[in-house]
C-alpha cells in the first residue's frame, strides 16, 4: 500500500495558467494563484552547462524568439531569450525560470507542486534527477509536491534519493500498461497520471481501490470529462482549471 502523505490535489494548473500565459514561466504561475488554483504542474529539464530550467520542449523554437537545442545553451544565453512574446505582446521580456526562481515563487504564493521530471530524447535521466532533487526537497514540504515522470529511470533514481513519506511519486503514462501495478510498487508511487482520453473506468477502479491517487491529464471540458470524476478521478491537470470550479471542489494542497 503506497503512503498518503498529502490529499491528492483536485484541480492542478497545467504548466501554470497556461490557457492565460506562457507555459511554464513565472508569469504562468502568478496567473494560476490570481485565478485561484492551488496547484501548478511545471516540467524542468537541464541546459547544457546542468542548470535546472522549467521547460517542457527539447528545444526553444516554439516558446521563445529563438532556436536551438536546451543542450546547447548556458544559462546566460538561456536569460537572454524572450519566453513571452510568442503568447503574447503582454509578456514580452519574460525570461526561461530557473527552477530555483521557480520554487522561490512557488513558496511564496504557498502553492503545491507537481512537477515532472522532464527526460528528452539524448538526455541523461539520472542527471536530471541528481541536479533536481536537493533543491526540491529543500523548498517544498511532501505535502505540496508531487515528483512525475514518464521516465523510469528518472522516477528510480528519484525514489534512491528519498523515501516515500519524503518524496511522493507520480508515473505517468500515457496508456496504462498491464504491468503498472509493478510499475509503482517498483518506486513506491504516490499516484498514477493518466491521460484522460485514453483511461478506462476498470483501470481507474484498480489502480484508486490500491491506494493510489489518480490524476489525468490535460483536460479543458469538464463535461466530456465528467464520467471520470464516476470513476474515482482524484484530481485534474488543465490548462485552464477554473473551467472545473464547482461548489465543494477542494483546491487546496492540505
Amino acid at each position: 500500500m503506497p503512503q498518503q502523505p498529502l490529499v491528492p490535489p483536485r484541480l492542478i494548473a497545467h504548466r501554470g495558467l497556461s490557457a492565460r500565459a506562457p507555459e511554464n514561466t513565472l508569469a504562468a504561475v502568478r496567473a494560476a494563484h490570481e485565478a485561484g488554483c492551488r496547484w501548478v504542474e511545471l516540467d524542468v529539464q537541464l541546459l547544457g552547462d546542468g542548470t535546472p530550467v522549467i521547460w517542457h520542449d527539447r528545444d526553444v523554437s516554439r516558446c521563445s524568439n529563438g532556436r536551438g537545442r536546451l543542450a546547447d545553451l548556458d544559462i546566460d544565453q538561456a536569460r537572454r531569450l524572450d519566453a513571452g512574446s510568442w503568447f503574447d505582446a503582454a509578456f514580452a521580456g519574460e525570461s526561461m525560470a530557473t527552477l530555483e526562481q521557480m520554487l522561490t515563487l512557488i513558496d511564496e504564493l504557498a502553492l503545491g507542486l507537481n512537477l515532472e521530471l522532464k527526460v528528452n530524447r539524448g538526455r541523461d535521466p539520472k542527471a536530471l534527477v541528481e541536479h533536481v532533487l536537493p533543491t526540491l526537497l529543500d523548498a517544498l514540504p511532501a505535502e505540496r509536491l508531487i515528483v512525475s515522470s514518464f521516465d523510469a529511470t528518472a522516477l528510480t533514481q528519484a525514489r534512491r534519493q528519498a523515501p516515500a513519506e519524503r518524496l511522493p511519486l507520480g508515473a505517468l503514462f500515457e496508456r496504462i500498461p498491464r504491468d503498472w501495478a509493478a510499475r509503482c510498487a517498483a518506486i513506491d508511487a504516490y499516484s498514477v497520471h493518466a491521460d484522460w482520453r485514453r483511461l478506462r473506468a476498470s483501470r481507474a477502479h484498480d489502480i484508486v481501490q490500491a491506494g493510489h491517487a489518480l490524476l489525468c491529464y490535460t483536460a479543458n471540458d469538464p463535461a466530456a470529462f465528467a464520467t471520470r470524476w464516476e470513476w474515482g478521478v482524484h484530481g485534474v491537470i488543465s490548462d485552464d482549471p477554473t473551467r472545473f470550479t464547482m461548489p465543494g471542489v477542494d483546491q487546496h494542497p492540505t
